[in-house]
């Protein structure tokens, strides 16, 4: 017989406490795996800045240098989802061991091949390997949360505390990558992030305990279905390629600005101010309690976003542009945060590794793509040309937001057990 069990957070108050970071962080287990996780993914945001400094080094242009970067981030949106996919069948352990060997090694052959000024087409042979291999630590995390939390309130609070978790690399790798590569060798960013990947997935590979299970033997693989195939999940992907293409063309189009004003190292400035916008209001909307629906918070957050990053082409001086890029960032993070959380309701749990990764890799196919166009735009055009790629980017992926947002609706699940309000442990129903 099936029994409906609740439990009161406190007998004299009537209204449980809001869920808030604090809570989050004292889940039993959550640093084991949060240390190490923040540490794995710290290289992700020093690679393409990486190639696209020591890549433009070598070949004096920043439309090799984005073609580069380009082929990188395609081949990772390619084979994320089936990174996420076996490790969720197999483990995640399984996968990241192999892929952080395979992505340093590649790493630095992509490295030498670039020092030894090398072809165009045997940079992009290496970097086929070196995207195809990077760590899916971010949607790795995620997907521990999940198991931490199953259906508890707190999963939003998560989804925004690995938003901010993921800006605040934001706002270091591009710092650490730029002042490494124009203050000691423009090699130095990408040797050290194939160094901070080798070591960082190890430690994170270590913490087996706090892996979901496994769902390749059994019943589990019968009903294991891609997440790919939920509706929701189609229309968040093409909203997260929207958001790629805004990291990508700011990325190069910052690089290409500073550098036409000869103060190459403000780019790193002007990127972690825009990545410290997206942190800041990451922080914001995770501790709020929000009453209005995920998918018109997504509408509202998105719209929002391609307003501001249809500004950014107008801006001719340092200062315009900070403020840009932080407003900008400030518009991301709720959609990042939105689009997170909305996989939680849209696709099993046994399918959702995959369902980050494919968000995670719209990223870098958007991201990839926009770096190419931005390249070539700020090579054959005016400086500052490559901040129409963002625009364009984001006011195509809000048409289609709206076409098609009642897709990303979601339905509550049936329950039997329902362990009331707030993060508390598990309730034994007999």
């Amino acid at each position: 017989m099936a029994s409906t069990v609740t439990t009161e957070p406190s007998e004299n108050s009537a209204t449980p406490p809001r869920p808030g970071y604090g809570q989050l962080l004292r889940t039993r287990g959550a640093w084991t795996f949060l240390l190490p996780g923040f540490a794995a993914r710290q290289p992700f945001a020093m690679l393409t800045i990486s190639i696209v400094l020591l890549v433009q080094h070598s070949t004096g242009s920043y439309g090799a240098a984005g073609a580069a970067a380009a082929v990188t981030g395609v081949s990772m949106a390619l084979f994320a989802p089936y990174s996420g996919r076996l490790a969720d069948r197999y483990g995640q352990r399984a996968v990241l061991i192999p892929g952080v060997l395979v992505h340093t090694l590649s790493g630095l052959a992509f490295t030498a091949l670039a020092l030894a000024h090398a072809p165009l087409w045997a940079l992009f042979a290496a970097a086929v390997p070196t995207g195809a291999s990077v760590p899916q630590v971010g949607p790795m995390v995620r997907a521990r949360w999940g198991v931490k939390l199953q259906d508890s309130p707190l999963m939003s609070t998560a989804a925004a505390f690995e938003s901010v978790t993921d800006e605040l690399t934001f706002v270091f790798g591009p710092l650490l990558a730029t002042a490494l590569c124009t203050t000691v060798t423009p090699a130095a960013g990408l040797v050290t992030e194939a160094a901070l990947t080798l070591v960082g997935g190890l430690l994170f590979a270590a913490q087996n305990g706090t892996q979901p299970r496994v769902t390749g033997t059994g019943h589990a693989r019968v009903q294991h279905v891609s997440a790919l195939r939920v509706p929701g999940v189609r229309v968040l992907v093409v909203v997260f390629l929207g958001i790629g293409s805004v990291f990508g063309g700011m990325q190069v189009s910052l690089a290409a600005f500073t550098e036409s004003i000869g103060e190459p190292g403000l780019n790193g400035v002007l990127y972690g101010t825009f990545a410290a916008g997206n942190m800041l209001s990451g922080i914001v909307c995770g501790a709020i309690a929000w009453k209005a629906a995920p998918h018109r918070r997504l509408v509202v957050g998105y719209a929002a976003l391609a307003l501001t990053a249809s500004a950014l082409w107008t801006s001719h001086s340092v200062l315009v542009l900070a403020g840009l890029g932080l407003l900008v960032g400030m518009c991301i993070a709720p959609a990042l945060i939105t689009g997170y959380t909305l996989v939680e309701g849209l696709v099993p749990a046994g399918a959702r590794t995959e369902a980050f990764t494919w968000l995670t890799g719209a990223v870098a196919l958007g991201q990839a793509a926009a770096v190419t166009v931005a390249g070539q735009l700020e090579d054959r055009l005016w400086g500052g040309a490559g901040f129409l790629v963002p625009m364009a980017g984001t006011v195509l992926a809000l048409v289609t937001l709206l076409a098609l947002r009642s897709r990303l609706v979601t339905r509550p699940r049936n329950r039997t057990v329902a362990r009331g309000v707030g993060h508390r442990v598990p309730v034994t129903v007999d």
